[in-house]
């Protein structure tokens, strides 16, 4: 594995790179290609790329060998058999445990002239070390991707074969996609010459666009440095977004099979379609977790996220995260946010001040005594109706009207500085925490702050399921009128401009887990409030100056937060250990590290 292996390549090594009847990794059929290159090849080639092996099907000449390998796979990994001869044969041997993958392989060649440049604004990459461990474990996990395995970053430089490149945002170092390449030649003396890329994975609240291309261009000419006459990818069929990408950069569609051993991880590519494609996010999460278990989902209307899980004489309905084991009047205590700071107040939990927006006297005395103010209805949720910083009788008198429109009662609060912060307490724990952030542009000296909007807007949504947008309503208006521009501006290149003032998910805000930093006293608050509203699952919104610190205000409590966007916190798992115990893992399985 470890052998060097020139660079420079002989004449039977000289077929393009779409020779389907030459080239060893495209002839899927009969007798594989002869050459003296051919005879040059390893055989029975397995590459550990920390998230599981790569076994290169052009190198294994018995069929029921190559299946008994994938067979092998190791609990909690992802093993991937590509370049498969006659895979409908391998399958044969192991119909029950193996599956063909639904994903189509892209191949890019790497001898013609780039389609594309490299578009690096913003945006360094380079070869990840030991130190991008924990951002590439948090990156793909957020994607719901099995990340590397603890250490595999540090020991990358020494394999010969594989390499691994970040992406790291410059303007505030954070490491914001990840991608791994395979050199063909130097894992089995390849007679193609070729290379693969696997593994892509941009940050989900990364506001950098390009990220993912910059990865895919900047492997694709490090491969071309190296003298590899091509790179291939595999994509899931139905991804029509990357698919699109990846044509525009000049891949083409190649004939080439993967197979993988059917596991919990690999689900969604063998039972077949969703149950309903219409579940949010929020929804789905619980309902995957829950079939993995082996519980019964019975969807009862997918648009409301309600269902209802089943495991032998215990069943429990559901509406996302708020269950039966939450009472009617444990969900009343949260619904009215004046109720929900009256009672954390009286337990000594600090919350801001407050009053009801019913008398405009009482109001204007109020605003004089914080200078700054928010405005909310008393009843809602997904930042509706909610207006922040509000600093004139006016603006005040404004907001209370069209927060009626979402509830009659009203409520004027004291306006607080500091982060953004949710905490997820479930079953008296704390599950997860994250830093949520407004919506925020930044400019490019070409495009209009409405551009911008309409762009950013559509890779949040691409990034949570269509679950985040910035609504270009009033609220942002104002926003983008307050820092001094207009809808029409271009906004100058480089130059950040938040278009909310909340940070709430829905309306294009971003969440960034801090769960290994929480202090221990807000933690403590999260918890202690949980037991005053007599509530086993609730989210609530502190706002604090330092998620390390122990000062804050609690703003508001949710009965029904959403689980999803927490990655890597187990959120859908520890809901679903409350409702059905007996299927919680062993405490000597369960991961509870919060670093890879």
């Amino acid at each position: 594995m470890n052998e060097t292996v020139p660079m420079n390549r002989p004449s039977d090594r000289d077929s393009p790179p779409e020779d389907y009847t030459r080239m060893a990794s495209l002839k899927h059929w009969g007798e594989p290609p002869k050459s003296a290159a051919a005879a040059m090849m390893a055989r029975n080639v397995v590459v550990d790329c920390g998230w599981g092996r790569l076994l290169f099907g052009q190198t294994f000449a018995d069929p029921k060998q190559l299946a008994e390998e994938l067979k092998a796979e190791a609990e909690g990994c992802r093993d991937v058999a590509m370049y498969v001869r006659d895979p409908h044969v391998v399958l044969s041997f192991a119909p029950q445990t193996l599956f063909l993958d639904p994903s189509h392989t892209f191949r890019l060649d790497l001898t013609a002239p780039p389609v594309a440049s490299v578009d690096l604004a913003g945006i360094v990459v380079r070869m990840a070390t030991a130190a991008d461990q924990r951002s590439v474990h948090r990156i793909y996990r957020a994607r719901q991707m099995v990340p590397p395995v603890r250490g595999f970053c540090g020991r990358v430089a020494e394999l010969d074969a594989v390499d691994v490149l970040v992406a790291v945002d410059s303007e505030d170092g954070e490491v914001t996609g990840v991608v791994m390449g395979l050199d063909h030649v130097a894992a089995f003396k390849d007679p193609d010459n070729g290379s693969s890329l696997w593994s892509l994975a941009v940050d989900p609240q990364s506001r950098k666009p390009g990220v993912g291309e910059a990865l895919v261009l900047s492997l694709a000419d490090h491969f071309r440095k190296r003298g590899r006459a091509f790179m291939d990818l595999s994509v899931m069929h139905d991804n029509e977004q990357a698919i699109a990408l990846y044509r525009k950069l000049g891949f083409q569609q190649v004939p080439v099979y993967c197979l993988k051993k059917k596991n919990p991880i690999n689900e969604k590519l063998f039972v077949g379609p969703a149950l309903d494609a219409s579940l949010n996010i929020y929804a789905r999460i619980i309902i995957d977790e829950a079939r993995r278990r082996g519980i019964d989902v019975d969807i009862e209307d997918a648009e409301a996220g309600l269902f209802t899980l089943t495991l032998g004489g215990r069943a429990i309905a559901c509406r996302e995260s708020l269950s039966e084991l939450t009472t009617a009047v444990a969900m009343s205590r949260c619904d009215d946010k004046a109720l929900t700071l009256r009672l954390l107040a009286r337990a000594e939990l600090r919350v801001p001040d407050q009053i009801p927006a019913d008398d405009p006297d009482e109001m204007q005395a109020f605003l004089a005594r914080h200078g700054r103010v928010v405005v909310k209805p008393a009843r809602g949720e997904q930042g509706r109706g909610v207006f922040v910083d509000l600093r004139t009788d006016a603006e005040v008198e404004a907001a209370v009207k069209e927060a009626r429109a979402v509830c009659e009662q009203v409520i004027v609060e004291e306006f607080c500085t500091g982060a953004d912060l949710r905490i997820i307490v479930i079953d008296s724990a704390v599950v997860a925490a994250a830093v949520r952030r407004p919506a925020r542009i930044k400019g490019d000296g070409r495009h209009t702050v409405a551009e911008l909007i309409e762009k950013q807007s559509r890779r949040r949504a691409a990034a949570t399921g269509g679950e985040s947008q910035i609504p270009t309503d009033a609220e942002t208006e104002r926003c983008i009128r307050d820092a001094g521009f207009a809808m029409d501006s271009v906004l100058p290149d480089g130059q950040a401009l938040a278009v909310r003032k909340t940070a709430n998910l829905h309306t294009g805000g971003t969440i960034h887990d801090v769960t290994p930093r929480l202090h221990p006293a807000l933690a403590e608050a999260a918890v202690k409030g949980a037991r005053v509203l007599n509530i086993p699952v609730v989210g609530f919104d502190f706002l604090v100056a330092d998620v390390g610190g122990p000062d804050y205000v609690i703003i508001e409590a949710n009965e029904r937060p959403g689980l999803a966007n927490h990655e890597p916190q187990p959120t859908a798992e520890r809901f679903v250990d409350l409702l059905f115990p007996n299927t919680r893992a062993p405490a000597e399985s369960i991961d509870t590290s919060t670093h890879a």
